[in-house]
């Protein structure tokens, strides 16, 4: 599983890239078929808005999480909860 991390309007510090890659790399055990992972960070219209886009492959489809919150990190880990319950579902759905 290949995971991409983007910034828009910022540059992320090594603390936050570190938060964001752990909390990714969990997907791997909602399905074996991920192919790769994007996550962009940015900043919304207001600074206290953070946005958090998730979009992760896996064969034939591409799911997509996006998320806002006051902090990148709760944003991620809302992104990464949402998008497990996406993948749990479509593996369901794969395998009917």
């Amino acid at each position: 599983m290949e995971i991409r991390v983007q910034t828009l309007k910022f540059d992320a510090d090594q603390k936050l890239l570190e938060y964001v890659q752990k909390k990714v790399e969990k997907l791997d055990r909602f399905d074996d078929n991920i192919v790769d992972v994007e996550l962009v960070l940015s900043l919304a219209e207001r600074p206290e808005n953070k946005v958090v886009k998730l979009s992760v492959s896996v064969p034939s489809e591409k799911l997509v999480v996006e998320k806002n919150s006051k902090t990148f990190e709760e944003a991620v880990t809302d992104a990464v909860d949402a998008m497990k319950e996406r993948l749990t579902r479509n593996k369901g759905k794969r395998y009917e």
